[in-house]
């Protein structure tokens, strides 16, 4: 089966989308609302699952190349005393790979380059999506109609299109924290590829990318809207009794460098991923906290499994209520996951609770560790056929 397909939104989902529907046949054109494409954000660290995903996207090779395997490092406490190690070996000998560190914007770009020009319309306002006739359904894009088989809707948390589908659903909700996170300006001597700090109510990480920089972040337990005049000045206030290199990653890192976004999630699930020929990916699906660093990776899973379930079906609804089926439960039980992780670390405040989990991490074997890692990142995809 081959067709036309319109994606709404130009994200790493939507991106994903349109590699794997092009590379079974389809015709694809990604409407991208942004006018510059500036890919804010800072660095993503793709596990074995959304690895797998970009090799059968026939990217992973391009990513792995611009990425740094990160083998070292684990969980600490601010003193700097370890609650757990990661084993990058162990994962790669068990996964195939290990978890890779990539600046954002970079990923951006290598599965824009993936893409025929003219694929993506940035600047372009997709309005409302209307069937048109028994097979076809219609995207209003400012003075253009464009029409299709089938309509991806990777338009993110604040889906436009999952609030017309789903009128009565909650839509996304504060999980109670924030994210601060910046790529340093320059490179920074690391010690360890990968580390989580987790302290009284906060955490503070790092990835180390293949060009010596950092990508760093703060979580803080914050209202929804809570903004600092000077975030960089705020975040050494309140890390500067924290164990190296977290100094030294903020003093690396430029003021206007800092990001700063409340964290929310679609925590009341969604009874469908597919309406009529309209199908959700990525965090119009499923947005949920960054605490298993899923969230990229379980939209790049949605993107091959979708274009994977319309070389196997007879037609775009059977496909659809396939991909529904298979994305689901997974997506949705990452998410909870995801929510339960956040709790556990930089969710906890009091001491006694910090006392008694620090105490559990430190007795856990290093193999238990791993097998916990990998019930999300063992993933196989479906082979496209092309």
């Amino acid at each position: 089966m081959d067709g036309t397909a319109v994606i709404i939104g130009g994200g790493i989902g939507g991106l994903a989308a349109a590699i794997g529907l092009r590379r079974i046949g389809w015709q694809v054109t990604v409407v991208e609302r942004t006018p510059v494409l500036d890919d804010a954000g800072a660095g993503i660290s793709p596990a074995a699952n959304g690895l797998r995903a970009l090799d059968e996207l026939g990217v992973g090779k391009a990513v792995r190349e611009a990425s740094r395997g990160q083998y070292s490092g684990g969980t600490r406490t601010p003193s700097g005393g370890w609650l757990a190690r990661m084993d990058g070996a162990a994962l790669e000998r068990a996964v195939g790979t290990p978890i890779m560190g990539i600046p954002r914007a970079t990923l951006h770009r290598l599965l824009r380059e993936a893409l025929p020009a003219g694929t993506l319309r940035i600047g372009a306002e997709a309005g409302p999506v209307e069937r048109t006739g028994p097979a076809t359904v219609r995207v209003v894009c400012g003075d253009t109609d464009l029409d299709a088989d089938l309509v991806v809707a990777a338009d993110g948390i604040r889906s436009r299109v999952r609030g017309r589908l789903f009128p009565s659903h909650p839509g996304p909700v504060h999980s109670g924290s924030a994210v601060l996170r910046a790529i340093t300006e320059k490179p920074v001597d690391l010690r360890t590829d990968f580390e989580l700090t987790w302290g009284h109510g906060a955490e503070f990480g790092h990835i180390a990318f293949s060009d010596g920089r950092a990508e760093w972040h703060a979580v803080l337990g914050l209202p929804p809207g809570t903004r600092f005049a000077d975030p960089l000045a705020e975040l050494r206030r309140r890390f500067h009794t924290w164990h190296d290199p977290i100094p030294a990653l903020l003093d690396a890192t430029r003021p206007d460098a800092v990001l700063h976004h409340d964290v929310n999630e679609l925590r009341t699930p969604l009874p469908s991923y597919a309406v009529d020929r309209i199908a959700l990916l990525g965090d119009a699906a499923h947005a949920m906290t960054p605490d298993l660093g899923q969230g990229a990776c379980q939209a790049l899973e949605d993107a091959v499994t979708l274009a994977a379930a319309l070389t196997t079906e007879p037609t775009v609804q059977a496909a659809l209520a396939r991909y529904d089926a298979e994305r689901r439960p997974r997506s949705q039980a990452v998410a909870r996951a995801a929510r339960q992780a956040g709790r556990m670390g930089h969710g906890l405040a009091h001491p006694l609770p910090v006392a008694l989990r620090n105490t559990a991490m430190r007795l856990t074997p290093s193999r238990a560790a791993v097998r916990m890692i990998l019930r999300h990142h063992d993933w196989t995809p479906p082979h496209l056929r092309t």
